[in-house]
């Protein structure tokens, strides 16, 4: 597929996010769509590169957007107002060819990845929570999906960039090895399956090929998911 034919969407433009949507608004893409219901937080200006104190307390979409038609012959935007949900999910990915999801919670990461398969919509998924990330891309078939490393949402206390914090810099490195995974696929490169992790305290960035899971969920040889269920996004500890 041809760069300027192809349409990404970047699901939450926070750290990751921003970092993403910066690099493929200069790679020749010629639609990106940006996913978001948040408003600019001082606190997070370190890694949302997008952003600046001017833009504090508006929308992220409006600031991101802002700042990305300052880049020449840039791609056109798409912003998209408000989470994306189990209502929506399916509908949203099928407008576009590949997806980009940065979110800070696993409900959404786990929807994403439900919805892109149901939608045959290829995906990187990514995240960076301390001094440590990981990108993994996976084709609109799975088989390896997201669910075959992290089985469903986690229950108790896991840890997020909001309540752990995230070390700036490992959310850069983490967010090019996304976007280099998106562009692989974008350009026909078999990249599907490929995960990089990224050490920031010992500077170590590896990358491996994860094997599909049998007995996945989503993509295995009896898959069990065939719709989106609002209640299969709730974690159990938020349940009681």
């Amino acid at each position: 597929m041809r760069r300027r034919s192809a349409g990404v969407l970047v699901v939450g433009v926070g750290g990751l996010g921003c970092a993403a949507a910066l690099a493929l608004a200069h790679s020749g893409i010629g639609v990106l769509g940006l996913c978001d219901e948040d408003v600019v937080d001082r606190s997070n200006l370190h890694r949302q590169i997008l952003y600046g104190e001017g833009d504090v307390g508006t929308a992220k979409l409006d600031a991101a957007a802002s700042s990305l038609r300052s880049v020449d012959q840039g791609p056109e935007l798409r912003l998209h107002r408000g989470r994306l949900l189990p209502e929506n999910a399916v509908a949203l990915v099928r407008e576009y060819d590949f997806v980009v999801e940065g979110s800070d919670n696993f409900a959404t990461k786990f929807l994403t990845a439900d919805a892109c398969a149901l939608a045959r919509v290829p995906v990187v998924h990514a995240s960076a929570v301390r001094w440590v990330g990981t990108a993994l891309a996976v084709g609109g078939c799975g088989q390896p999906c997201y669910r075959c490393l992290f089985e469903d949402l986690p229950g108790g206390n896991v840890p997020n960039c909001a309540g752990a914090g995230v070390m700036g810099p490992v959310v850069g490195v983490v967010a090019a090895a996304q976007v280099d995974l998106v562009l692989a696929m974008v350009d026909g490169v078999p990249v599907e399956g490929h995960l990089v992790t990224f050490d920031g305290r010992s500077d170590v960035l590896r990358r491996r090929t994860l094997a599909p899971r049998a007995e996945c969920a989503l993509c295995g040889h009896a898959p069990m998911i065939h719709r989106i269920d609002p209640e299969t996004y709730v974690s159990p500890a938020a349940t009681g």
